[in-house]
C-alpha cells in the first residue's frame, strides 16, 4: 500500500496496476485473501450450475479463481486490466482450459463487451474505484449487456465506514441502495451484510457484500 497522493485525471492506469503486481507478491497485496469465503457462500446461494459461466472481473491474482476450480467450476473467465496480475494468476494454477484471461478495461471495453450469457458477474474491490459519473454508467452499462436473463451479480466494495483509499488511489464507497439504484429494478437485491476484512498488515478494511438477481 501507499500513501502518495495521485492525480486520477493523468495517471496511466495500467502502468499504476502493473507496477502494484511487480512491487509485491501476491499474498503481500493489500486485498490478498487466503480464501474468498464471503464470495463463496453468495455463490453457493445462488446454486449456479458447475459449467456456469462466471466472470470475474478485477481478478488480478485472487485465490478466487482457485476456490473456483477446488469447487468444480469449469467456465470462468479472468478478467484484470493489469496484464501482469493474470500472469501471475496464469503462473500460480497452470494451464487450465477451464479458465479464459482477459485484459480488459471495465469502462471502455474492447473485449469483454463481446462476450453474451454470463450467469456471474463477481466483482471484489473494483467498481469503487471509478470516481466519475461516466466511468460508473460505462461499468453498469457493460454489465447489463453481457449477464444473461435470471443471471447473478456479486459486487463486494468499501462500504461507507470503508477506507478512503486503496493502493494509493481515492475510492467512491457504497451501500446496498446506491447499488441498487445503479442496477435499476431490473435487479432484486437478495443478500447483503457488511464484513470487516483483515489485511496482510492487520488492517481493517470494511467491505458490503451485496448478492443481486436479473429479473427477466
Amino acid at each position: 500500500m501507499t500513501k502518495d497522493n495521485i492525480d486520477c485525471k493523468t495517471i496511466d492506469f495500467t502502468d499504476h496496476w502493473n507496477k502494484a503486481y511487480i512491487k509485491n507478491p501476491t499474498e503481500k497485496l493489500g486485498w490478498f485473501e487466503k480464501k474468498s469465503q464471503q464470495t463463496l457462500d453468495l455463490i453457493k446461494e445462488s446454486k449456479l450450475d458447475k459449467n456456469a459461466t462466471i466472470l470475474n472481473v478485477g481478478s488480478g491474482s485472487s485465490t478466487l479463481i482457485d476456490n473456483l476450480l477446488e469447487e468444480g467450476f469449469s467456465n470462468i473467465y479472468a478478467n484484470d486490466l493489469s496484464e501482469n496480475s493474470l500472469k501471475s494468476l496464469k503462473n500460480r494454477i497452470g494451464e487450465s482450459n477451464k479458465v479464459q484471461f482477459i485484459v480488459d478495461d471495465l469502462v471502455n471495453s474492447k473485449k469483454i463487451n463481446k462476450l453474451k450469457n454470463i450467469d456471474l458477474w463477481n466483482d471484489r474491490a473494483v467498481l469503487h474505484f471509478f470516481l466519475n459519473d461516466d466511468e460508473v454508467k460505462n461499468y453498469f452499462n457493460l454489465l447489463k449487456q453481457v449477464l444473461k436473463p435470471n443471471g447473478f451479480v456479486i459486487i463486494a466494495v468499501f462500504n461507507e465506514n470503508g477506507a478512503e483509499k486503496c493502493c494509493g488511489l481515492p475510492l467512491k464507497r457504497y451501500n446496498a441502495a446506491m447499488l441498487q439504484n445503479e442496477l435499476g429494478q431490473e435487479f432484486k437485491l437478495l443478500k447483503s451484510f457488511n464484513y470487516t476484512f483483515i489485511n496482510p498488515y492487520g488492517g481493517e478494511r470494511p467491505y458490503i457484500y451485496t448478492l443481486f438477481q436479473r429479473q427477466q
